[in-house]
């Protein structure tokens, strides 16, 4: 009895208190989140052309990161098949979206945030037909780059908020200010991918940093562990890394995009460096795996955030509640859709998973 109530205990002990988590987390920002649901009947107050707008571009934000995953693995299954024959298919686009998709909505609802995604998404890419080892490595891959360019944006921000147009207050500019950001992460990209130099430099001011804090790390070994992981995305990506650096890139912009178009569709005023100030905090609030896809930390701390660089609280509000929508709410139910889709798609094709097994004569 001890050791079956050791196991139950290593099994589902863990599990319990994150949960437990979670759940003094929801009860801690449900103030915020009952705040920011009462503001929903003031989104009548958007002029409703911009809806599509904003859908659009969080539309191209996820079609950023079809691409980077198709370029992922199909460098793996080439690579693959220098040493297998037949070489494994290339995904198609469709199997690709559906996998991002289910994964990114299984990581807004279920505890565990990206990496609980990131097995979703694994899961279906290897339902497809794709060798566990091409998705793994193309999954991690896709997991360095896109953490890479989020981490890139903390330094990025602080120049803009130097060079950004205070008399103005634009904040249409933002757009272009987005496109002024791709630009420059492409071209980082392009250098930490090609240049071991400029990674070895940037890891041993980074460890410096980091010694300050934590003793344990030197600028010799977080220099050691950058270069192994930029060697890891190179070779992911070989011979594909513009396309690499831009898939991503595009992915953040425009998704940085959709927060400016959600404060321009009310009529806020605001430098767009310092909205993407609130963009980088918001993001990194996300990655706080207490709460589902950072649920009511996000949301508060974006709010607030907006609320610091001048914009009216109810504006803030209104404009966290739309961008949310179609970048936190809007993609679950569809996340759902394209796993229900996937699932009913695998009965009718296959459906030697409900009949009984083929013979050792028949074609399976």
């Amino acid at each position: 009895m001890r050791i079956a109530g050791g196991g139950l205990v290593r099994r589902w002990g863990g599990r319990a208190v994150g949960l437990a988590i979670t759940g003094v987390s929801l009860y801690i920002v449900a103030p915020s989140l009952l705040s920011l649901f009462g503001a929903w009947p003031r989104l009548a107050d958007v002029e409703p052309w911009w809806f599509p707008v904003l859908a659009l571009l969080e539309t191209c934000s996820f079609a950023a990161l079809w691409w980077l995953a198709r370029l992922a693995l199909t460098q793996q299954a080439d690579d693959n098949a220098v040493d297998e024959a037949p070489p494994p298919g290339h995904p198609g686009w469709g199997t690709i979206a559906t996998a991002q998709l289910a994964g990114n909505a299984a990581s807004k609802v279920v505890p565990g945030g990206a990496a609980t995604g990131s097995v979703v998404q694994a899961k279906l890419l290897i339902q497809a037909g794709q060798p566990s080892a091409v998705v793994a490595s193309a999954v991690t891959a896709i997991g360095l780059m896109t953490t890479g360019v989020l981490l890139l944006l903390p330094v990025l921000t602080v120049p803009a908020l130097l060079i950004g147009p205070p008399p103005a207050r634009q904040l249409e500019l933002g757009l272009l200010v987005s496109l002024i950001m791709a630009i420059v992460i492409v071209g980082l990209g392009l250098t930490a991918l090609t240049w071991s130099r400029f990674v070895v430099v940037v890891g041993r001011a980074a460890g410096r940093i980091i010694h300050v804090v934590k003793r344990s790390v030197t600028a010799d070994s977080c220099a050691a562990q950058l270069v192994t992981q930029r060697d890891r995305v190179a070779a992911a990506f070989k011979g594909r890394w513009w396309a690499a650096a831009l898939a991503a890139a595009a992915n953040r912009m425009f998704d940085y995009a959709a927060l400016v178009v959600a404060l321009v569709a009310l009529n806020a005023h605001a430098r767009p460096s310092e909205v993407l100030l609130a963009y980088v905090v918001a993001q990194a609030l996300a990655m706080v795996p207490v709460t589902p896809g950072g649920l009511g930390f996000v949301d508060a701390g974006l709010a607030a955030l907006l609320v610091v660089i001048g914009i009216p609280a109810d504006t803030a509000l209104i404009g966290t509640l739309l961008y949310r929508l179609v970048s936190f709410w809007l993609p679950i139910p569809v996340g759902l859709l394209a796993w229900a889709g996937w699932r009913i798609h695998r009965h009718v094709t296959n459906p030697s998973r409900t009949k009984a097994p083929p013979s050792l004569g028949d074609d399976a």
